[in-house]
């Protein structure tokens, strides 16, 4: 079969299951097939050999049982970086790039910070301001050492040299350090939402994704042991659900942050909220 058939049968395999099911259907077989995208563009009629096209209908079927493409292909972009992905670490979504962008803007090229990422995964955050501003001295932890592993993989791989890597939970391997800035994308997701059960999140670490009955406990949490970790005037910045902005800046002011900041996302939800300590 040719490229551009067989993208267009796995296409309608998959436009049940995925919201973006051409944009899987192209990943897959560029993968596959060790290619970019655009070289399925531009060879859309050359043909596959029938071993080959075996090979691309084990990968979509296993797309079409709900298994990640992330987790298929161990790979997603992030800051235009080539992540590794594992079942260990959340797939780095397109909404988490404004907390990078958020934080770039407001230390330009020529500051020289230091700054955490709690909770880093893959280390997608950290990775991402450490290809951008090659003088900060950075810092992220996890929890999960299989998690903390990937990163570091990923940092060897892309080359990004000014970041160090603590295992443990939140502020916990933190003691007596303090920082300029404090950045997480920590759980947040309450138990009992019904979509932890739905979608690509299944096959990702629970402990990574829920947080208490209102999704909360750890935003909380880092709200509250942050200011003694942070330098004065130093930022806290925090990922968090869209429907959940007006508990979030009550966490935030009620802990003593000031200059509060709310920012939304690429689907115009609010998304991030950060906060200055004094």
């Amino acid at each position: 079969m040719q490229i551009s058939q067989l993208l267009r049968s796995a296409s309608t395999q998959l436009s049940d299951l995925s919201e973006s099911p051409r944009l899987d259907a192209e990943v897959l077989l560029a993968h596959m097939l060790n290619r970019s995208r655009t070289w399925l563009v531009t060879w859309p009629e050359k043909t596959l050999t029938e071993a080959q096209a075996s090979e691309y209908e084990a990968l979509v079927q296993r797309r079409k049982a709900g298994e990640p493409v992330a987790h298929i292909t161990a790979q997603r972009e992030f800051w235009s970086l080539p992540l590794h992905i594992t079942k260990d670490t959340l797939i780095p979504r397109p909404d988490t790039e404004l907390m990078v962008e958020q934080i770039l803007f407001a230390y330009p090229a020529n500051t020289k910070i230091e700054l955490v990422d709690l909770g880093t995964g893959s280390g997608a955050i950290a990775l991402a301001l450490g290809s951008e501003r090659p003088n900060w001295k950075i810092t992220a932890t996890d929890q999960s050492s299989a998690a903390l592993e990937v990163a570091r993989h990923n940092a060897r791989q892309l080359n990004i040299n000014n970041i160090e890597f603590i295992s443990g939970s939140w502020f916990e391997p933190l003691a007596g350090r303090v920082f300029d800035v404090i950045a997480s994308n920590p759980p947040y997701i309450p138990d009992q939402d019904p979509h932890l059960r739905q979608g690509d999140v299944r096959f990702e670490p629970l402990s990574a994704l829920a947080s208490g009955a209102d999704g909360l406990n750890d935003i909380r949490e880092l709200c509250k042991q942050a200011k003694h970790h942070l330098k004065h005037k130093g930022m806290l910045i925090i990922e968090h659900g869209f429907d959940q902005k007006e508990e979030i800046r009550e966490i935030f002011t009620v802990s003593g942050y000031k200059n509060l900041s709310q920012h939304h996302d690429l689907a115009s939800n609010p998304r991030l909220t950060s906060g200055i300590y004094c």
